[in-house]
């Protein structure tokens, strides 16, 4: 259940990296194992995790923001 007195906890630079490399690692999966786009395909993970994490973060704004 919400708790509209919850903190989003910061997160850690860590999981973020983590997150990114797994994201990373089913691009080059996808791709057929190929190598040679390893930049690419980072770059690419950074994109779409924090466009994650932009959503939900704005999503937990709203729910605040509705609880409220």
């Amino acid at each position: 259940m919400y708790n509209k007195n919850e903190e989003v906890q910061p997160l850690d630079p860590e999981d973020l990296e983590e997150e990114i490399a797994e994201v990373a690692y089913s691009y080059w999966e996808s791709r057929g194992r190929e190598d040679g786009h390893a930049m690419e395909d980072w770059l690419a993970a950074e994109q779409e995790v924090i466009r994650r994490r932009n959503v939900v973060q704005s999503a937990d704004r709203h729910r605040r923001a509705s609880a409220a």
